[in-house]
C-alpha cells in the first residue's frame, strides 16, 4: 500500500496531462495520510447538458476517504481509520467505499512519485518511484463527499490498489511473507475512460502499468 506520495506542483503539466487548471489553494508536496491533496474528477453535473460544466475538475480534499453515508456523530471515528488506500477487489462492497464505487465516483490522483519500503535486506528501506520519462504519475481513485455535524461539506478520496505478488517491481516491496500490493497507475490514454466508464467496465481498466517504465531509487 501507498502511504506517502510526492504531488504534481507542475501547473502546466497539470493542465497539459490531466486538463485541468491548478486550484487556488496550494497543497503539502509530500503527502501523507490524512493530509490535504489534489485529485482530478468529472464534474457531478456534468451529465446534465450544460455547456459551461467543465469536462474535468481539480479538487482538494482529504486523502483518506470517509463514506458519505458516514453519519455525523460517528466522523470523528471514520476519520481514524486507514481508508488512503482500498483493495479494488473488495471496494465494491466496502462500507466505506462502496457508495463511491457504485456511483461511479471515479477519480485521478496526479503525483510526481510514491513512495514504498524495500525489505529485501531486512530492513525498510524507503524507495522512491516514478516514471522513467519523468512525466507525472495518475493514480486510479475513488472520491466522496461527506457532512459534518454542522452541515459543512467535505472532500476525500483514496488510491485503488491491485495484488502485486508477481509483478516485477512492485513485488520487491512491502514486508516479507505479506501480500504485495500496488497502486494502480493509470496509461495517459485511459484517464477519460477511467473517469466515465460505467461501473461493470471498470475493473477492466485496473491493470499494472509496466515495470520497465518506471524507475525505483533508494532514498537516501
Amino acid at each position: 500500500m501507498c502511504s506517502h506520495y510526492q504531488t504534481l506542483k507542475d501547473a502546466e503539466l497539470l493542465l497539459q496531462k490531466f486538463g485541468v487548471r491548478a486550484p487556488s489553494v496550494s497543497t503539502k508536496y509530500d503527502m501523507w495520510p490524512r493530509y490535504e491533496g489534489l485529485f482530478v474528477r468529472r464534474p457531478k453535473e456534468w451529465d446534465s447538458g450544460d455547456e459551461a460544466v467543465p469536462e474535468r475538475e481539480a479538487v482538494i480534499g482529504r486523502w483518506g476517504l470517509i463514506s458519505a453515508a458516514t453519519r455525523p456523530d460517528a466522523v470523528d471515528k471514520a476519520a481514524k481509520l486507514s481508508t488512503f488506500n482500498a483493495r479494488s477487489e473488495t471496494a465494491a462492497k466496502s462500507y466505506t467505499f462502496g457508495n463511491a464505487w457504485r456511483r461511479a465516483q471515479r477519480c485521478i490522483i496526479p503525483a510526481q512519485a510514491i513512495f514504498e519500503p524495500d525489505w529485501r535486506s531486512g530492513a525498510a528501506v524507503p524507495t522512491r518511484i516514478s516514471r522513467a520519462d519523468g512525466m507525472p504519475l495518475g493514480i486510479a481513485g475513488l472520491w466522496d463527499r461527506w457532512r459534518d455535524a454542522a452541515g459543512h461539506l467535505y472532500e476525500s478520496y483514496t488510491m485503488l490498489t491491485i495484488n502485486a505478488d508477481d509483478d516485477p517491481l512492485f513485488s520487491r516491496y512491502h514486508r516479507p511473507n505479506e501480500e504485495k500490493r500496488m497502486v494502480v497507475i493509470l496509461s495517459e490514454g485511459s484517464y477519460q475512460d477511467w473517469l466515465s466508464a460505467p461501473p461493470e467496465e471498470t475493473r477492466d481498466l485496473l491493470g499494472a502499468y509496466p515495470a520497465l517504465k518506471l524507475i525505483a531509487d533508494a532514498v537516501k
